[in-house]
């Protein structure tokens, strides 16, 4: 079992940093996706779910605070290792983030509640396989594969994300699905590894990559850590000016690519 030292954020932005000065001039032929907010959403999203339990407690959500919080709770979750945490000790973690996301929205005394009510919300969501893709997720996937490109999904995911993927019709899209939880990988962005690996999978080396992904520290840090060149996809604009190469739409990511 691989077993290695978890890094801190401030090594993976030295490492982005150090990359971030490698030409673009060199032509991509691979493109690495997010998954979950850069391909597909749950029909109810986190922020729904959320304002129905603060409804139930009678707490007003400072949603000033919310885009914060969210970013804070997946930089968290991504800095999971699964190979060095059991299930449990897993699941603990997510409880414990989750209740610190509560927390940052200026909740206090019923935060371990809501908490567990969240993450009950987000199961039952995932059991009732109720995820959809965006409207931009075929039209783009489908003409990157028309030019030629690699395609591979590149997910901080704890459930094998082949079925899913599977069922929302995209699978036979992409060369290779990658998923944290597999255990050919045991790596969680922005862990080098995970990025490592697919880039071997497919064949291609780092600068000839590119990685979309809706999460700052996870996506865009932890793939120009390797030397990918990463770009943000930001749908509702909750990182307004903080990426130079930023999308609001899948559908602009062919342009960037110059495919047009």
């Amino acid at each position: 079992m691989r077993k290695t030292l978890k890094p801190s954020l401030k090594y993976y932005l030295n490492r982005a940093s150090e990359n971030a000065g490698r030409s673009r001039e060199i032509m991509i032929k691979a493109v690495f996706f997010d998954f979950y907010y850069t391909l597909c959403v749950w029909g109810k999203p986190l922020d729904e779910s959320l304002q129905k339990i603060a409804d139930r407690y009678q707490f007003e959500i400072d949603w000033k605070r919310y885009t914060a919080a969210v970013e804070n709770l997946f930089a968290e979750a991504s800095g999971t290792d699964p190979s060095t945490h059991s299930i449990l000790d897993t699941m603990q973690k997510i409880v414990d983030s989750y209740c610190e996301f509560i927390r940052q929205l200026g909740v206090q005394e019923h935060a371990e509640q809501m908490a567990w009510e969240l993450l009950q919300a987000g199961h039952s969501l995932f059991a009732a396989n109720v995820a959809t893709l965006y409207d931009d997720v075929v039209p783009t996937l489908q003409r990157l594969k028309d030019y030629g490109f690699k395609l591979a999904i590149v997910s901080n995911w704890d459930t094998p994300l082949d079925p899913l993927a599977e069922r929302l019709g995209i699978a036979h899209y992409f060369d290779i699905i990658v998923a944290s939880h597999d255990e050919r990988v045991r790596s969680a962005k922005p862990d080098p590894h995970i990025f490592e690996y697919t880039l071997n999978a497919v064949g291609v080396s780092a600068e000839e990559a590119v990685h979309v992904g809706d999460t700052y520290e996870a996506d865009i840090i932890g793939a120009q850590g390797v030397g990918i060149r990463p770009i943000l996809i930001d749908r509702d604009e909750p990182y307004v000016d903080r990426w130079d190469e930023t999308i609001r739409s899948l559908a602009e990511l062919p342009e960037l690519l110059n495919t047009t």
